[in-house]
C-alpha cells in the first residue's frame, strides 16, 4: 500500500517538475508493463513506430492515440475486444528480468511468485454505468486494489473528514466504481463506514433508520438520491445535528442543488455542511474530490493524484492539447495500473475550466487540479421542436438552469411526440416537485421564463407532482443513475422509445 508520504512530495512540487516526474513515470510504465504485457498497445506502438523513449516530454503524449469507449466495445469480427487491453504477461519473460531473478534469490522463489500475483492476476472486476448497450468490463489486481486504498485515504484528505467520523454510503450497490471507492475510503481512512447500498437494498425507510442510529458525519451517494432521502428525513423530523460533509457523485452537482441540501441538513441539525463534489470513472479505476470551499465562494476543483494518472486536456473537435487552464475535453491516461489499462483515454467529459497548478486558494496544496464545471462534451442534442422553429438546447446548462431554480425540489424532462405520433412535432414535458407553498400558476411563469431565457425553448407543459410521485418518476432507490432526462418519442418505424437520454457523467462516480 503506497504512502502518503509521496502524496505529500508531490504537492509540494511545481508545474514543471510534476510534469517531468510524470513523463519519467509513464516511459517506465510503457516499458516495464504496457508495451511487453497488453495485446493492444504492443501492436499499437510497433504500428506507429513507437517504444517508451519516444515518450520524452508530456507533450509527446499526442504522438499516441486516442482510445475511445468504442474502442472496447463488441463487435461481430471481435466479440470480446475489451481482452485485448488486459495486461496479460508472459511467466517466462517475467521470470528472465533481471529483478525477479534477484528478488528470487534475496527472498525466494515463492514471495517472489505471490508478488507476481498480486500485481498482475485479476482479483476483482468493475463495469461501468454509461449509455452503451453493454456496460464495459474492467479487471482490477490487487495492485489497482492498493491504488485505489491510496488514492481513497487521499479523497477523505482532501475533503477534510476525520478519523473519528461516521460515514454512511449510500452508493447504490454494484459492480462499480462509486460504491466500492467510497467504500475503501472509509477502511483506508480508519473511519466507522456503514455501506446501505442506497435505495434499492434498504430502500428510503432503511438509509433513514441508519441515519438515526449513526448520526453520520458524513453521507455520500447520488445527488439525487441524497436530496430525496433528506427530503424524507426533514418529514420524518430525523435529526442529523453531526453532519458535515455530503459527498456526492454520479450526476453534477450544481450550486443551486448544493445551497438546498446544506438548508436541508440545516433544517436536521446540522450547521456548516461542506456540499462536495466527487469526479471519477470506471476506466481510470480512481476518484478526486474538492477540498471544502466557502459558500459564498466558487469551487477550487478536483484534486489529482499526479503519480496514480495524467490529465490531459485537449480541444474536442481537433483533439490537440490545449494550454494550462483552458477548457477542453479531459483524457486519462494511468501511471501504475494493472488489469485492464486504457492510454489517453477520451472521458467525453469536458471542463470549463481545464487544468491548474498553482495552489488550491483554500486548502493550499499544490497538485493539479480540474477546476471548472464538469459536463458532457456530447450533451448538445438537436431537439428538432418544429413547432418553434428548432434549436440546440445544451443540457449540461439546462440542469444548472433548473437546479439552481428556486422553490422546485426534484424536477425531470420528458421529450414525447404530440398525440405519440412518430412523424408529429416534438413536445417537451417539465415535471417538478415544489419544496414550498409557491402557487402553482406563478411557479409556472418563473420557470417558463427561466427556461426560455438560458435556452429560447419554452416547455409545452408544466406538471407538478408529489415528492412521491417523482420519485417514482426518476427512479430512486430502483434504477442506477437516477433519470432526469428521459426520452418517450417513438420512432418512425415502430421501435420502443430512447428512454433515458440523462445528460449526466457517465464517468462519475
Amino acid at each position: 500500500m503506497k504512502s502518503s508520504r509521496l502524496q505529500n512530495h508531490w504537492q509540494r512540487l511545481p508545474e514543471a517538475e510534476v510534469r517531468r516526474l510524470q513523463a519519467e513515470k509513464l516511459r517506465h510504465y510503457l516499458r516495464t508493463v504496457v508495451i511487453p504485457f497488453s495485446p493492444r498497445y504492443r501492436d499499437l506502438f510497433r504500428e506507429q513506430d513507437l517504444d517508451a523513449d519516444s515518450i520524452r516530454t508530456l507533450d509527446d503524449l499526442q504522438r499516441l492515440p486516442f482510445t475511445k469507449k468504442s474502442d472496447l466495445l463488441p463487435a461481430p469480427e471481435h466479440p470480446e475486444r475489451f481482452k485485448e487491453f488486459i495486461i496479460t504477461p508472459d511467466p517466462a519473460a517475467l521470470a528472465r528480468r533481471p529483478a525477479t531473478i534477484l528478488r528470487a534469490v534475496l527472498h525466494g522463489r515463492e514471495k517472489v511468485e505471490a508478488e507476481l500475483a498480486a500485481e498482475f492476476r485479476p482479483v476483482s472486476l468493475f463495469f461501468t454505468t454509461g449509455r452503451s448497450a453493454e456496460p464495459l468490463a474492467f479487471l482490477l489486481t490487487r495492485r489497482d486494489l492498493d491504488n485505489m486504498t491510496s488514492a481513497s485515504r487521499r479523497l477523505m484528505e482532501v475533503c477534510g473528514a476525520g478519523p473519528e467520523f461516521r460515514m454512511l454510503n449510500a452508493f447504490p450497490f454494484a459492480p462499480h466504481l462509486a460504491f466500492w471507492f467510497t467504500h475503501y475510503a472509509g477502511v483506508s481512512f480508519g473511519t466507522l463506514t456503514v455501506s446501505s447500498g442506497g435505495g434499492k437494498v434498504l430502500g428510503t425507510e432503511g438509509n433513514l433508520r441508519l441515519i438515526k442510529k449513526l448520526n453520520p458525519d458524513a453521507i455520500a451517494g447520488v445527488p439525487t438520491f441524497i436530496y430525496h432521502l433528506l427530503q424524507q428525513a426533514i418529514e420524518g423530523k430525523v435529526r442529523c445535528d453531526n453532519l458535515k460533509i455530503i459527498a456526492l457523485g454520479g450526476e453534477k452537482t450544481s450550486d443551486g442543488l448544493r445551497r438546498k441540501l446544506r438548508d436541508m441538513a440545516g433544517e436536521l441539525g446540522a450547521r456548516n455542511v461542506n456540499v462536495l463534489s466527487i469526479y471519477g470513472f470506471t476506466e481510470g479505476k480512481l476518484a478526486w474530490a474538492e477540498c471544502p470551499f466557502p459558500h459564498d465562494q466558487e469551487s477550487g476543483g478536483y484534486h489529482l493524484y499526479p503519480d496514480l494518472g495524467i490529465i490531459e486536456i485537449v480541444d474536442p473537435k481537433t483533439g490537440r492539447a490545449v494550454p494550462t487552464g483552458q477548457p477542453g475535453e479531459i483524457v486519462f491516461t494511468p501511471l501504475d495500473a494493472r488489469g485492464t489499462v486504457v492510454l489517453r483515454y477520451r472521458t467525453g467529459d469536458y471542463t470549463d475550466g481545464g487544468l491548474a497548478y498553482e495552489p488550491c486558494p483554500y486548502c493550499g496544496r499544490t497538485l493539479p487540479r480540474l477546476v471548472g464545471r464538469i459536463s458532457r462534451s456530447s450533451e448538445i442534442r438537436e431537439m428538432h421542436l418544429d413547432k418553434l422553429k428548432g434549436t440546440l438546447v445544451d443540457f449540461n446548462e439546462l440542469e444548472h438552469v433548473l437546479d439552481d431554480a428556486p422553490h422546485i425540489g426534484a424536477w425531470q424532462l420528458e421529450l414525447r411526440k404530440a398525440g405519440d405520433d412518430p412523424f408529429n412535432l416534438d413536445e417537451l414535458v417539465l415535471h417538478v416537485s415544489k419544496t414550498d407553498s409557491t402557487p402553482d400558476p406563478q411557479l409556472s411563469r418563473e420557470l417558463h421564463e427561466r427556461f426560455y431565457s438560458q435556452t429560447e425553448v419554452h416547455p409545452n407543459q408544466i406538471l407538478f407532482h408529489s415528492n412521491a410521485e417523482m420519485c417514482r418518476l426518476l427512479g430512486v432507490g430502483v434504477v442506477m443513475k437516477e433519470q432526469k432526462v428521459v426520452d418517450h418519442r417513438p420512432r418512425p418505424n415502430g421501435d420502443a422509445p430512447a428512454s433515458a437520454v440523462k445528460p449526466e457523467l457517465n464517468k462519475t462516480l
